[in-house]
């Protein structure tokens, strides 16, 4: 991990938009539109999915993935212009948030500018382009032994971004680039702006395991902290899926969480996530169960790292938007907004930056979070099962004031009574 990376970084909260699906016209000016609300959630990154135009060869759907990119340098005509998009990069700032898009160099679409003009650039076996991954169909690999001609263009393809505004990037499938690439571009990136922000897609282990099988170098997590700020969770992830499904215990999973403080860097900031482009809405996955959608949305929030929610998960959507289609977000499911306003300004008490971090582990289906910092212990508790009874938690008896619903909790010889709503309390 960069050694420079801010801890302070962990207060910070991305707000995941695929512009296609957001409104109705799905361009960047009707986007704009929409800043009031989100920064009123408590934003303070807008991350914008892929905004290049896309490739019409091999494409998936009506419409193409976005991940399928014909021109790095340009905008996709159906979202708007580049002058539409400095619109919104000024209104963005004027809010007081950050621009963070995506960037795709593992591949291109398989008609991209980049492909026609330096075919050199690009995977080649037996003479004929070849892909690692045959699944993406849709796209083709470069290669990174083309060397320093393809790694300068892509590297300045980052700084004319970073020139027009741009705070910030998430690179998607670092795993498959190499990271003398990534070295390279982090040491340009921040010579021009020292505080970019860099958040790395990781990809789950099993996966990891099976590329590097078939024998091609796929990076690890820890590699990728050397140059990134952040990285997803795709390392235990797999594990709340397999709660989620009943395959594992609660804690099983929550031990893989611990494990994280033992084996990254001291500054380490995880991109806590529910839902994103590439998983089922959360609100599906728990049967729009209330409870369990606070529940699971404030322990996601206060477990240690940064946070981000894909636009909609704010309306408990359920219908997750197609990635080659046009299938407007549905904004009419019940609006939590008011708890993540609550959970945002609690993401930045410095007990979750600075804190001694622990899990607490319990006999039930119940999360219990600590963060340690001076004389005082904040404290989540997370009935993610819908448990009833009582817990126990050592904490001195007393009464304690709910800060996300201003309700009394009160605890006696250490135990106290589960209740439904999500917890979070300071101990003094």
């Amino acid at each position: 991990m960069s050694t420079t990376t801010p801890v302070e970084w962990r207060k910070l909260f991305l707000y995941q938009v695929y512009l296609r699906s957001h409104t109705p016209s799905g361009t960047i000016q009707d986007f704009i539109t929409d800043l009031d609300r989100i920064r009123d959630l408590g934003v303070d990154i807008v991350y914008f999915m892929p905004i290049h135009p896309i490739g019409k060869i091999k494409r998936k759907g009506s419409l193409g993935c976005p991940y399928s990119i014909l021109d790095y340098r340009a905008i996709n005509p159906e979202y708007g212009t580049i002058d539409d998009f400095r619109d919104a990069v000024d209104a963005i700032h004027a809010h007081d948030m950050k621009v963070m898009i995506d960037v795709v160099y593992n591949h291109t679409s398989h008609d991209s500018k980049l492909l026609a003009e330096h075919p050199e650039y690009f995977l080649q076996k037996d003479g004929k382009l070849f892909s690692k991954e045959p699944h993406w169909s849709d796209v083709q690999d470069l290669d990174y032994a083309a060397g320093q001609p393809l790694w300068d263009e892509l590297v300045d393809t980052l700084l004319n971004w970073m020139k027009l505004g741009v705070d910030g990037f998430r690179f998607d499938v670092t795993s498959f680039l190499p990271l003398a690439f990534l070295e390279y571009a982090n040491r340009k990136m921040r010579a021009l702006n020292p505080d970019v922000v860099l958040l790395s897609e990781s990809i789950h282990g099993g996966y990891l395991r099976h590329m590097r099988n078939r024998g091609f170098s796929i990076l690890s997590e820890s590699e990728i902290y050397q140059v990134f700020d952040m990285a997803y969770d795709y390392d235990v992830h797999p594990y709340f899926e397999a709660y989620l499904a009943n395959k594992i215990p609660l804690n099983t999973y929550l031990r893989e969480l611990l494990r994280q403080e033992e084996i990254y860097p001291q500054n380490y900031i995880k991109l806590r996530n529910l839902e994103n482009h590439d998983l089922i809405r959360i609100a599906h996955v728990l049967n729009e169960d209330p409870d369990k959608i606070d529940n699971w949305t404030a322990f996601n929030f206060f477990l240690k790292g940064s946070t981000m929610i894909y636009a909609g998960e704010e309306r408990s959507a359920t219908h997750q938007p197609s990635l080659f289609e046009k299938e407007p977000v549905d904004w009419s499911g019940r609006d939590i907004s008011p708890l993540i306003r609550k959970l945002a300004e609690i993401a930045k008490y410095d007990h979750l930056t600075y804190g001694a971090f622990d899990i607490i582990l319990q006999e039930k289906e119940v999360v219990c979070l600590t963060y340690k910092y001076g004389k005082e212990t904040l404290v989540g508790v997370f009935n993610v099962g819908s448990e009833q009874g009582e817990i126990s938690l050592d904490i001195p008896a007393g009464r304690y004031q709910n800060l996300l619903s201003n309700s009394v909790l009160t605890v006696s010889s250490g135990k106290f009574e589960l209740v439904k709503e999500p917890l979070i309390f300071l101990v003094r």
